[in-house]
C-alpha cells in the first residue's frame, strides 16, 4: 500500500468506527428502554403496589435512566414531569395496581451523542377500583450519551387507545 492510499484508508475506518458506534448505540438505546419497562413493571405484584421502600429503590433505578434535566411526559392522563427528582417523585406515586410494558418496532436514529427513537407499547393494566383495561400508544423519546451511558432526555407517550379489557378496542 503506497502512501498515497492512506487518506482513503483512513476516511474508510472512521467511516465503519462511526457506523459501529451507531449500531452499538442502538443495541444500548434498546437494552435502556427494555430495563425502564422492566423496572416499571416490577412495581407491582400480584397483590398491586409493592411495598413503600421497594418502590422507593426502584423509582431511584428508574430516575437514574434519565438526564438530570430530562422531560417524561405521559400525557394529561398521566402528567408531566421536568427533571429527573420530579421523574422520581412520580414514579414513587403509582397510579395503577398493575401494569405490564410491551416495546415493540422500534426506530433509533443515532446522531452522535444524540439519538431520537419511537416505541410502539402494549400495557395491559389494572386501574385502582380493579378493573382491567388494553393500553396502546406510541412513545417517542430523545436520548443523550452522557460519560458514555446512553440516558433518555426525553419521554413522550401519545395514547392511541386505552379500552376496557371486557369490551376490547373494537
Amino acid at each position: 500500500m503506497g502512501d498515497a492510499d492512506r487518506p482513503d484508508l483512513e476516511r474508510r475506518i472512521e467511516v465503519l468506527e462511526a457506523r459501529l458506534d451507531a449500531a452499538l448505540s442502538v443495541q444500548a438505546i434498546e437494552r435502556l428502554k427494555a430495563h425502564y419497562g422492566e423496572l416499571v413493571d416490577q412495581r407491582y405484584d400480584r397483590k398491586g403496589v409493592v411495598e413503600a421502600t421497594k418502590l422507593a429503590e426502584l423509582a431511584d433505578r428508574i430516575a437514574a435512566l434519565f438526564t438530570t434535566d430530562a422531560v417524561w411526559d405521559g400525557g394529561p392522563a398521566l402528567g408531566l414531569c421536568r427533571g429527573r427528582e420530579a421523574i422520581r417523585e412520580r414514579f414513587l406515586a403509582p397510579t395503577l395496581l398493575f401494569s405490564w410494558h410491551f416495546f415493540v418496532k422500534p426506530q433509533i436514529r443515532v446522531d452522535g451523542s444524540r439519538a431520537h427513537g419511537t416505541w410502539d407499547i402494549f400495557a395491559p393494566c389494572t386501574v385502582p377500583d380493579g378493573r382491567a383495561f388494553w393500553m396502546t400508544g406510541v412513545e417517542t423519546d430523545e436520548y443523550e450519551r452522557v460519560d458514555g451511558v446512553w440516558l433518555h432526555s426525553a419521554m413522550r407517550l401519545r395514547v392511541v387507545f386505552h379500552a376496557p379489557y371486557e369490551k376490547g378496542w373494537a
